[in-house]
C-alpha cells in the first residue's frame, strides 16, 4: 500500500504574521488581496464571526468595529519566504516530495512503513513549529485524494491531534469517517460540482467513494472517474517530482489607484512584463507571444466604461526582458485612448517552449542570443543577490503612482536588513 503525506500550513498567511506579531494571537485577523480589496485569509476567530472567503473588505467595516478585527496587507514576500522555509525542512523527511502550493506539499512515504507514520507525522509538525512558529496538520492516505481527506479530519477533528493516518484504519473505520463528510471536502469537487452529485443523491464521501465510476465519467469526466477510483485507494494522480512547466505566464493587477496618462500604463505593463519574464527563464521557457490589456473599473457605474486588448506574436519566441518590453509597449499604443480611468492592467506570455528545443532560421542571429542569455543571466543574478528591481528598465519607473495599494502591510520581517525584529 502506497502511504501518501500532505502537509498543509494552518491559515497560513495568518499564521506567518502571527509568528512575528504574536499581539495577533486568538483576536480575529484578515488577510486582505491587492489593493486591500478583498478577504484572501481567515484565522479562525475571523471564520467564526461568518466572515466569508472573498468578502469585501470595505464591507467588513460593522464587523470589524464590533469585533476589533485586524486586516493586514498581502506581504507575499514574507508568505514566500516562510514558505521556502518549511518545504526545505520536509525534504529532509522524504526524498520524494511535490511543492503542490505556496502552504502544501506532498511526500511520498511508501518506503517509511517501518516507521510508526502517526509519530513520524507529529515529528514534522513539531519540528516545523519549533524552527519556524508555523502550525501544520499532516493527512497520510494510499492516494493523493485520500491523503487531502486525511488532512482535512487532521484539522477538523481534535481526536487525530493533527495528524490522521487513514492507512491505520479499517475499512469499517474509514466509512464511518466518510459518512460524515460532505461530498464538497473531496478534493477537485469543491461548490461547483457538489450541487450536481447532490441531486444525483451523493451527499456524503462516502456516497462518492460506492459510486459507479464508469457512470460518473459518462455524466461528468474522466477527472471525476479518478476522484472516484483514488477514494477506493487506486493510484490515477502521481506525484510532480518537478512541477511541470506553465504553458502561459500570466502578470496583472489592479491599480492603486486610476490612471489616464499613457506614461503611467506604460510603466506598469513594463513592470509586469518584468516580472513574468524572470519566471519565464526560470523555467527555461521562451515566449512566442505576448497578450496585453487595459480596462477601467466595472464597478464604478458613473464612469465611461473602456477595456481592451491584443494579442502579439514574435518572429522568433524569445526571454529578453528588453524584447518583450519593447513589444508589450507597442501593442500598448495600439489599444490606449485618453481620458479614461483605467483600474487595472496586464500582460500574458503565451505559446511558450523549451529554451533547449528551440528552432532558429537562416535569418536569426544566434550570437546574438546567447549575449542575450548572458545578459539576462547577469540581471537575474544581481537581483536574488541584492533585491528585487535592483537592476531593471527604465521604463518600468520610480515613482509608480499606480502601484498598489498595501495601507496596512506588516514588515518584510525575513527578507530585508532594515526590518529585521530587534530582539532585546
Amino acid at each position: 500500500m502506497r502511504s501518501i503525506a500532505l502537509i498543509d500550513v494552518n491559515n497560513f498567511y495568518v499564521s506567518c504574521e502571527r509568528v512575528f506579531n504574536p499581539k495577533l494571537i486568538g483576536i480575529p485577523v484578515v488577510v486582505l488581496s491587492n489593493n486591500d480589496g478583498c478577504a484572501v485569509a481567515r484565522s479562525n476567530e475571523a471564520k467564526s464571526l461568518g466572515i466569508p472567503m472573498g468578502a469585501p473588505w470595505f464591507k467588513l467595516k460593522d464587523l470589524v468595529r464590533q469585533y476589533d478585527i485586524v486586516g493586514l496587507s498581502s506581504n507575499y514576500a514574507l508568505y514566500a519566504d516562510m514558505s521556502n522555509r518549511v518545504m526545505s525542512i520536509l525534504r529532509e523527511y522524504s526524498p520524494d516530495q511535490e511543492v503542490y502550493s505556496i502552504d502544501e506539499s506532498f511526500l511520498d512515504l511508501t518506503g517509511f512503513q517501518s516507521r510508526n507514520l502517526i509519530k513520524y507525522g507529529q515529528h514534522m509538525r513539531k519540528r516545523i513549529l519549533r524552527w519556524t512558529g508555523l502550525p501544520v496538520c499532516v493527512g497520510i492516505g494510499s492516494t493523493k485524494t485520500l491523503s487531502k481527506l486525511a488532512n482535512h479530519c487532521a484539522k477538523k477533528q481534535a481526536v487525530f491531534n493533527g495528524v490522521c493516518n487513514l492507512n491505520a484504519l479499517s475499512t469499517s473505520e474509514i466509512n464511518l469517517l466518510f459518512s460524515q463528510i460532505g461530498i464538497g471536502e473531496v478534493w477537485g469537487i469543491g461548490r461547483k460540482l457538489a450541487p450536481r452529485l447532490q441531486a444525483l443523491g451523493l451527499n456524503t464521501v462516502l456516497d462518492l467513494k460506492r459510486a459507479n465510476p464508469k457512470i460518473l465519467r459518462q455524466q461528468f469526466s474522466v477527472i471525476m472517474e479518478k476522484t472516484v477510483n483514488e477514494l477506493n485507494g487506486t493510484v490515477c494522480i502521481e506525484l510532480e517530482d518537478i512541477a511541470p512547466p506553465k504553458q502561459q505566464i500570466m502578470s496583472s493587477r489592479s491599480f492603486g489607484r486610476t490612471v489616464q496618462d499613457y506614461n503611467s500604463l506604460a510603466e506598469s505593463i513594463t513592470r509586469y512584463v518584468s516580472s513574468a519574464a524572470v519566471k519565464l527563464r526560470k523555467q527555461q521557457s521562451l515566449a512566442g507571444s505576448v497578450y496585453v490589456y487595459i480596462a477601467t473599473s466595472p464597478f464604478k457605474l458613473d464612469e465611461t466604461k473602456y477595456s481592451n486588448g491584443i494579442r502579439i506574436p514574435f518572429p522568433m519566441p524569445t526571454d529578453d526582458t528588453r524584447q518583450l518590453a519593447s513589444i508589450a509597449l507597442w501593442a500598448l499604443k495600439q489599444i490606449y485612448k485618453p481620458n479614461y480611468n483605467y483600474a487595472k492592467a496586464g500582460i500574458l506570455l503565451s505559446d511558450l517552449v523549451n529554451r533547449g528545443q528551440l528552432q532558429t532560421d537562416l535569418f536569426s542571429s544566434v550570437q546574438g542570443s546567447l549575449n542575450s542569455g548572458a545578459l539576462m543571466a547577469a540581471m537575474d543574478g544581481i537581483n536574488r543577490k541584492l533585491g528585487k528591481e535592483s537592476i531593471k528598465l527604465a521604463s518600468e519607473g520610480f515613482s509608480r503612482p499606480w502601484r498598489m495599494k498595501q495601507d496596512n502591510k506588516s514588515p518584510s520581517y525575513t527578507t530585508k536588513w532594515c526590518d529585521l525584529p530587534v530582539v532585546y
